[in-house]
């Protein structure tokens, strides 16, 4: 039981160690510079006598936070689930909090949380803009304050450091599956509206498409949602013939459009083939089970760290932002299956 009472102060441990203030903070921060003795026996007289860091006192010490944040424009995404988890993994260790908000997919929200933190409650910030040229006014604002490094989507108009998944590789490697599965026409399922991710898979569907000599029959733009991708479905199963492929931009759009047209009696593969993108879990426990690219989400989210804690140390020089793709990997299933 602690022998020092809750009124324990820094100088009380260095007595009790017999070092001077100095060590203590040291040892207690996990600096190198202090013997592995000395800080097991700073650690020990400040457990004895029940001393305890105040956080705040050392980050206006330090400034700094000890603090990351996170902004993501959803979690129901479980594309964006798995990027927080893995974000998480990556700073494990680092002796550093995460801290988790979400946008809404509404810039007015992203701005009001980019401010908040901003305002003294993290070093720096990892985000997934959602909207490429909304977004960018908040986002210069808050690099003014603190390191900023963008992920997966990204914003026009601002020098922030981006890395994400290499969208025309991606379409790429999924469009010449299909042509190699005799597919001459597709139709494209997206979200071009708000977002870097759709409105690049759209340009790259396009640029595979013609490279492979496949036409692009159709291009429907809604959101990146289960209910849009049904909502698309029916939209091409009343229009009808079917192509012989369906690309859609993401795997919840295809989950959404894989449901919907079993309801509505259409083969998968039999009557149309269908490919998605990210290999969410579920992706290999639909009926049929998806064929889609694979995210390297550890390495963009490892990546993404690497980047914001090296922007966190002391820089020699200005430099100009990175932009930084990474390639997925196609992964075959049962609904391009022949």
């Amino acid at each position: 039981m602690p022998d020092g009472g809750p009124s324990a102060t820094i100088a009380d441990v260095a007595r009790r160690a017999q070092v001077s203030t100095a060590t203590v903070s040291r040892a207690l921060s996990g600096s190198t510079a202090v013997s592995p003795d000395t800080a097991a026996r700073v650690r020990d007289a400040a457990l004895r006598l029940g001393y305890r860091v105040n956080p705040i006192a050392r980050a206006l010490r330090k400034n700094a936070t000890g603090n990351i944040g996170l902004l993501v424009p959803s979690v129901s995404n479980p594309f964006f689930t798995m990027l927080v988890d893995e974000v998480e993994k990556h700073l494990g260790g680092t002796g550093t909090n995460l801290y988790l908000c979400t946008s809404r997919d509404d810039t007015a929200i992203e701005a009001q949380r980019l401010a908040s933190m901003c305002d003294g409650a993290v070093d720096g910030i990892l985000i997934s803009p959602c909207d490429t040229v909304h977004s960018g006014p908040a986002l210069a604002q808050a690099q003014r304050k603190v390191p900023v490094v963008q992920l997966d989507r990204s914003a026009v108009d601002v020098d922030i450091d981006w890395v994400g998944l290499d969208d025309m590789h991606a379409l790429e490697i999924i469009v010449a599956h299909l042509a190699g599965r005799g597919v001459r026409d597709l139709a494209l399922v997206t979200s071009n509206t708000q977002n870097s991710s759709g409105r690049l898979r759209t340009t790259a569907t396009r640029v595979a498409a013609a490279n492979h000599g496949v036409t692009v029959a159709d291009v429907l733009d809604g959101e990146f949602s289960m209910e849009w991708g049904a909502q698309a479905a029916s939209t091409l199963v009343a229009a009808g013939p079917l192509p012989a492929a369906i690309v859609c931009a993401d795997d919840q759009i295809a989950t959404g459009l894989l449901r919907e047209l079993a309801r509505l009696g259409v083969s998968v593969p039999g009557d149309v083939l269908v490919t998605g993108l990210d290999d969410i879990p579920q992706a290999s426990f639909l009926t049929p089970s998806l064929t889609t690219v694979r995210q390297p989400v550890s390495a963009v989210a490892g990546e993404a760290v690497r980047l914001i804690r090296s922007l966190l140390q002391p820089q020699a020089e200005p430099r100009r932002s990175l932009r930084t793709s990474l390639r997925g990997e196609l992964v075959v299933r049962d609904s391009t299956s022949r």
